[in-house]
């Protein structure tokens, strides 16, 4: 696992030890961050479900203002640290060692990220739970870029996330990218959704 890209380039990255996280390949982060490269610079980026920090780093790599990770994991908090030493981000990062829900809700009316990743475990719901709290749409900018990393089964049942717009999804082999906008108005939210 390493640096794709941008000033930490092929710096290698730590990972967790255990199954508990489970690191994006780097393929697939390759191509994640060719997809999305015009909205990195100088953003306030969040990490949900940070695991090694891979993500959040390769975004600060490539231009990001500053990254917020966030990880229950005490051994992956750990991790996240010696990779943004590693990296020399540690000045452009924060780190909230906290289960996502209370991330966000702490966050509440304090932070305005430009750019959301987030990875839970798969096929628990974890990502819906995120998207209809309240206080996850209030600390995104408008018209914020929201990436969920989930299994091919998963249904975001887009009927039911008011404040958010379905732009498309990306299909590996074992998993998908689904791509969000925040939105202002519920009406704002119709359109199609293209499928790569």
């Amino acid at each position: 696992m390493r640096v794709i890209a941008g000033k930490a380039r092929s710096l290698r990255l730590q990972a967790p030890p255990g199954m508990d996280t489970r690191p994006t390949t780097d393929r697939i982060k390759e191509t994640l961050f060719n997809m999305i490269r015009d909205e990195l610079y100088d953003v306030n980026f969040l990490d949900l479900f940070a695991g090694s920090g891979g993500i959040g780093i390769e975004a600060l790599s490539r231009g990001a203002r500053h990254a917020c990770f966030v990880e229950q994991d005490g051994r992956a908090v750990e991790v996240i640290r010696q990779n943004l030493r590693f990296t020399h981000l540690e000045e452009q990062a924060e780190i909230c060692q906290a289960s996502a829900l209370s991330a966000v809700r702490r966050m509440a009316g304090k932070e305005r990220f430009h750019v959301a990743f987030m990875d839970p475990p798969y096929d628990r719901g974890l990502e819906q739970e995120i998207l209809r709290e309240p206080a996850f749409w209030r600390i995104l900018q408008e018209n914020a870029l929201v990436i969920v990393e989930a299994s091919l089964d998963t249904d975001l049942q887009m009927e039911g996330l008011h404040g958010f717009r379905l732009l498309k999804e990306k299909r590996y082999k074992t998993n998908k990218h689904i791509f969000l906008e925040r939105v202002e108005h519920p009406e704002q939210m119709a359109g199609n959704a293209t499928q790569a």
